[in-house]
């Protein structure tokens, strides 16, 4: 077994620098991801509640899960109507056919897609559908790719390759929204930070790498004033197959290999019904 720390549980150590440094969802991008008219919403990978937020401003109602309660308390800080639940997308605390929309901000890269996908499209009503964004720095700018140089540039595919090949899910859609996040000496310290590769770092390696991010704000900063750091959300939606809701009570339709007759067990993930 390795004794390597697992980046993908490496957030929770960081949850007040990735609250503070990491940016936000355009409204438009939520809109597009979740539909323009209220929807109930299950939202895997929560994190500190950045996509909730603009999903929630636009009246959707979102029941929202991460792994990890330390990222889960940022979000129930911010927004404490919003019910939560610690689990992992592998293994959702929901009833079959219950949700409208299930999005994945910044997260789908770390599922285990062959469990996750089968498991999502059982908790989906019909019609419903799963939708990711991904955050993107826009490296075209040289400041923005000499920052991605100190602190790394995603090497995980941020694509719906794996929803493409999935017999779970219709033909996948793809939009892209351009935004910027303010930036300042102390919030590019926080979104460095609260990046997994830097979070796995001891603490002297860690220090390093923040310093280089300082001196590089100091090089290219304006000062109090802050800078415009240049984002592409990518999304993705794709609706649920309609041969997952086969009614397998009628003689003949017996289907041993749907998800929605596989209900989510586990022995230390409550099954929740949310409603």
């Amino acid at each position: 077994m390795s004794d390597q720390p697992n980046p993908a549980r490496s957030f929770g150590s960081v949850a007040d620098a990735y609250d503070r440094g990491r940016p936000g969802y355009p409204a438009e991008a939520a809109s597009w991801l979740a539909g323009a008219e209220p929807a109930l919403v299950l939202e895997i990978g929560a994190g500190t509640g950045k996509l909730t937020e603009a999903l929630t401003a636009l009246g959707h109602e979102v029941h929202a899960t991460d792994p990890d309660d330390a990222m889960l308390a940022k979000l129930r800080a911010r927004l404490p109507d919003v019910p939560t639940a610690v689990a992992s997308a592998e293994k959702l605390p929901a009833k079959d056919a219950t949700y409208d929309v299930v999005v994945a901000g910044q997260a789908f890269h770390w599922f285990d897609h062959e469990q996750a996908l089968p498991e999502i499209a059982r908790v989906l009503r019909p019609g419903g559908r799963l939708a990711l964004v991904w955050n993107a720095r826009d490296e075209q700018i040289p400041w923005v790719r000499k920052l991605g140089r100190i602190i790394g540039t995603p090497r995980q595919p941020r694509d719906a390759a794996p929803i493409e090949a999935s017999p779970y899910f219709t033909t996948v859609e793809e939009e892209s929204f351009r935004h910027w996040q303010l930036v300042d000496r102390s919030s590019i310290q926080d979104l460095a930070a609260s990046r997994s590769s830097l979070a796995v770092l001891d603490d002297e390696a860690r220090d390093a790498k923040l310093a280089d991010v300082l001196a590089l704000y100091d090089d290219y900063g304006r000062g109090m004033d802050g800078m415009q750091l240049p984002y592409v959300a990518t999304c993705f939606r794709a609706t649920v197959a309609d041969r997952i809701f086969s009614d397998s009570s009628e003689p003949g339709n017996e289907a041993a290999d749907s998800p929605r007759d596989k209900p989510a067990e586990s022995d230390d993930v409550l099954l929740i019904d949310f409603s």
